[in-house]
């Protein structure tokens, strides 16, 4: 960890716990701040709370309103989910009071090679493409990942050393806290329009992604999706490398799908069709993780054999286990309709479908297109289920059933299916109307599959 002063007698509040504030302020108290923390949870419900409690942190638990200024704090940490249109941050920049997060704060002290990967869909299993990459026949320290991957980057930057790399999944509320965030190689694996509830305009949202590359130098690569016009065209924001990927052979620059075979720079790496994780986007993410890779001489022997043995993160089209000739698919992190789309767009076999959720406002019809193509029949829940259900009737799905939640749809996709094909969790929405996340109504969509076939999810 670099020992720096920066932080040393500061006044800093940790605006939201969760495991980023938690860890933020122990690396704040190590850095010498007077470290105040502020969390909406009551105590009693609050473990993170009483740990820094317990250790002697000034902690405040209720609202957080802007009298909690009023103590005059040199710099705020804050929780990626609190949105900049509170009341406490809009006064906190009335009053020019630097506001950033946790990720900034672990850019600071980390000594290891950093690189970074942002987009709408595909982070986390791109993110743990290139771990793996990297930490394979490696000769010298390791490759460690951190961030919205579920780690804690302001933990791991403190363990890694300068032998080390790390890869840190870092998403669009990260990103706009960032203000000198410097990754040697940045990777964006895609933009479409979501957090515009956060955001609040599609051009905020873009913004936020594209500080990803904003303090790169020409010594640094950018990698990004040519697949889109939009994109090629946000390339050219930056100072760095630009290396592209494309699935639909539009640039040999970079790595590259042609005719079944995936390249980087003219070398065939290998067949399409042997990477394990199913789907055209995960031959997206394949292939950015390929770009970084070989920018970082890793062989391509290791290459292929950690995407042919790759079987995909949990809740991201994570095969779960295969009964009665049915596969059953934990896709529970789509919460939106692009990653849907793509989910059912790797399936060759007809799908029974799972989905439904949180209701942000929108309505389904963009997803017609592939309900035509791969489902067969679809089970609804939660506050979507009715509108997901006019959108179904309009593709002509010729079986639409209405359920409670994940648990009551899993017998009913039982019924529905049959030897051959997949019963598929790719909700489109987010879980909160029913689950405290998508981890949680992954999982138990996993335990009502094991419940039902008397199988265990596969490791």
């Amino acid at each position: 960890m670099k020992q720096i002063t920066t932080y040393t007698g500061k006044k800093v509040l940790v605006l939201g716990l969760a495991k980023s504030g938690f860890n933020a302020a122990k690396l704040l108290k190590k850095l010498g701040a007077d470290v105040t923390v502020s969390d909406v949870t009551p105590l009693e419900k609050n473990q993170e709370a009483r740990e820094l409690q317990a250790a002697g942190f000034k902690v405040l638990i209720g609202e957080q309103t802007p009298a909690l200024l009023d103590a005059g704090y040199d710099l705020i940490i804050k929780n990626p989910g609190i949105p900049y249109d509170v009341p406490v941050i809009q006064r906190a920049q009335e009053l020019h009071l630097p506001v950033s997060g946790e990720m900034e704060l672990a850019s600071e002290v980390n000594e290891a090679e950093l690189i970074a990967v942002t987009g709408s869909n595909g982070k986390t299993t791109t993110t743990t493409m290139i771990q793996k990459m990297l930490d394979r026949d490696r000769k010298a320290g390791h490759a460690r990942y951190a961030g919205n991957i579920g780690i804690p980057a302001s933990k791991v930057a403190q363990e890694v050393t300068a032998d080390d790399t790390l890869v840190v999944e870092i998403s669009s509320f990260m990103l706009v806290a960032t203000t000198e965030f410097h990754p040697h190689i940045a990777v964006i694996t895609n933009i479409f329009s979501n957090h515009l509830d956060y955001h609040k305009t599609r051009a905020n949202y873009v913004a936020a992604k594209m500080k990803i590359t904003a303090n790169q130098t020409a010594d640094d690569y950018f990698i990004i999706n040519f697949d889109n016009p939009e994109w090629r065209e946000l390339s050219q924001q930056s100072k760095a490398q630009v290396v592209p990927f494309s699935r639909q052979d539009i640039t040999e620059d970079g790595a590259y799908e042609k005719d079944g075979t995936l390249y980087f720079r003219g070398e065939a790496i290998m067949p399409a069709h042997e990477v394990k994780v199913p789907g055209d986007h995960n031959i997206e993410n394949a292939l950015a993780a390929i770009a970084v890779a070989k920018l970082k001489g890793v062989s391509t022997a290791a290459i292929k054999a950690v995407l042919r043995n790759f079987g995909g993160v949990r809740h991201r089209t994570q095969f779960v286990l295969e009964a009665e000739g049915r596969q059953y698919y934990n896709d529970s992190k789509a919460t939106d309709m692009e990653a849907t789309e793509m989910a059912l767009k790797g399936f060759k076999a007809p799908v029974v479908l799972l989905a439904g959720g949180l209701d942000r406002g929108y309505t389904f019809e963009k997803m017609i297109p592939a309900f035509k193509d791969h489902v067969k029949a679809i089970i609804l829940f939660g506050q979507t289920a009715q509108l997901l259900a006019q959108t179904a009737k309009q593709a002509g799905i010729p079986t639409i059933e209405m359920t409670d939640n994940v648990e009551t749809a899993v017998p009913l996709a039982y019924q529905l299916s049959a030897p051959g094909d997949i019963v598929l969790l790719s909700p489109a929405n987010a879980s909160w109307d029913q689950y405290p996340n998508f981890e949680v109504r992954g999982d138990r969509f996993i335990k009502a599959v094991e419940k039902l076939t008397g199988k265990q999810e596969e490791a």
